[in-house]
């Protein structure tokens, strides 16, 4: 059948993967445990994934009609998905840069690496890590270095007041305690 009558695409098809470099400069900050998760999980995609949905794949043609076989369908578009993601965890290594935060360990200044613990005009309190862009979990209580809140916490010390521009106006955060992850023992 010819290329012509599939729906297959010759293009690139990293249009709707987010920029390698989304922040100024291209920094990639990331923290050594971040870092080692995204390798491991590409390592797991190239050595683990793949080979199978090749696998797939390939026994699913050896079948026959592919224009009505589902497992080859399947696997076509899960393989896509696959390099695509390899592709995407490729660039973003590859442009990281990790950041030992225990080196400011016992400090009262925030930095990269950071659990911090802030209070807003109404005081409530809140506590955040904040993190590398691809490792940031809000459900866990991590936020980006890139976010409004890291930047405007991002260098204050502890009882400084930073102020935060928010669509609703402006608030002022305290910052009320910082802790850094204790130096690996050995370093």
């Amino acid at each position: 059948m010819s290329k012509a009558f599939t729906k297959e695409s010759d293009q690139d098809e990293d249009d709707d993967l987010p920029s390698a470099a989304p922040v100024p400069g291209g920094k990639n900050y990331i923290t050594r445990a971040g870092y080692d998760r995204l390798r491991a999980e590409l390592f797991t995609l190239i050595d683990d994934e793949r080979p199978k949905i090749v696998e797939i794949v390939h026994w699913a043609a050896s079948n026959g009609d592919r224009s009505e076989n589902g497992d080859y369908l399947y696997g076509k578009k899960r393989l896509r998905e696959i390099d695509r993601r390899i592709r995407f965890l490729t660039r973003r290594l590859e442009i990281a840069e990790v950041v030992d935060a225990s080196l400011h360990h016992g400090g009262d200044q925030v930095f990269f690496g950071v659990t911090v613990t802030y209070a807003d005009d109404t005081g409530n309190e809140t506590t955040v890590t904040i993190l590398g862009v691809d490792e940031a979990d809000s459900a866990q209580g991590q936020i980006s270095w890139v976010s409004p809140v890291a930047r405007a916490l991002l260098k204050a010390k502890v009882g400084d007041v930073v102020r935060l521009v928010v669509p609703g106006g402006a608030q002022e955060l305290e910052v009320l305690a910082v802790s850094y992850p204790a130096p690996a023992s050995g370093s």
